[in-house]
């Protein structure tokens, strides 16, 4: 029997457990989550540092309703929450000792969570970033679409992937340490990366994707050097891997846009995106 309310655990496989099936079942809203505990479960805490992390489910009459977790030293993750829910969870986060540093979530969801944890510790929240959730419809290839073609990035182009990821880590505002030491334990380590080349071998743009988990992938990140930009190579590389996650078998795919910048927003779009939520994170002072 299990007690409503919030349970907080270390047990990776005992949360996976009881949380495995709500999950999947929203497999678009829950795509953060389950790609990052995916990764947890493949490849151990080794890529999240020597702090334990700590995962925790809202059951009420034996069924879970919301889950919440944090991988040191980095931020709160939660699915969907009522403001009630987010205040019954901040003040048991505060009982127990934790003071997670930021929290991400659905923009109502993170916003009502930022403002109980401002009013349980005084850390005042400060929006760092707002998102667009978007997942395909009808895949729309660009017209024009430029020439040239699709190719895997492999184990010799590891110095220009990682170059590259650089480039989009400072483009986006990441503070990430990106080198042959500390690739794996970056979130860009577990993804699958596409490069588009011109006709001449060439590459000029770049799309990484997610394993595929609860039937969904999602593409991150999509980077084209700046020189570059304004020739269709970015909506190129995106379709090249959003038509290959498909015949692999993905029933969704997704991925997310800053808000802010209307260039990429209007892109996908124009692919066959279409926007499903809002998410934010708040940073707390």
């Amino acid at each position: 029997m299990h007690s409503d309310g919030w349970h907080l655990t270390e047990d990776l496989d005992g949360f996976l457990d009881r949380t495995g099936d709500f999950l999947r079942s929203r497999p678009a809203l829950h795509t953060t989550q389950l790609s990052a505990l995916e990764k947890l479960r493949t490849l151990g805490r080794a890529g999240y540092g020597a702090r334990a992390p700590v995962f925790g489910r809202l059951e009420r009459a034996g069924e879970v309703h919301a889950v919440c977790y944090r991988l040191p030293p980095r931020g709160l993750s939660l699915t969907p929450l009522t403001a009630g829910q987010a205040d019954a969870l901040a003040a048991r986060l505060v009982d127990l000792g934790h003071a997670p540093p930021s929290v991400t979530a659905d923009h109502r969801t993170a916003a009502a969570f930022a403002e109980s944890w401002h009013r349980h510790t005084g850390a005042a929240p400060t929006l760092r970033v707002r998102l667009h959730l978007y997942r395909l419809g009808t895949l729309t290839p660009p017209e024009p679409f430029p020439a040239g073609r699709g190719r895997p990035v492999g184990e010799r182009d590891h110095e220009h992937l990682m170059s590259w990821c650089r480039a989009f880590a400072a483009d986006v505002g990441e503070d990430v340490a990106i080198d042959a030491a500390s690739w794996a334990g970056t979130r860009f380590a577990e993804k699958r990366y596409t490069y588009w080349e011109t006709p001449d071998g060439t590459p000029v743009s770049m799309a990484g994707v997610n394993p595929m988990v609860g039937g969904q992938v999602r593409i991150d990140p999509v980077h084209t050097p700046a020189h570059l930009r304004g020739r269709g190579y970015a909506g190129a590389v995106t379709v090249e891997v959003g038509r290959a996650a498909l015949a692999a078998g993905a029933e969704e795919v997704v991925l997310f846009t800053n808000a802010a910048n209307p260039t990429s927003n209007a892109l996908y779009q124009r692919l066959g995106y279409r926007r499903v939520t809002d998410f934010a994170a708040y940073d707390f002072a």
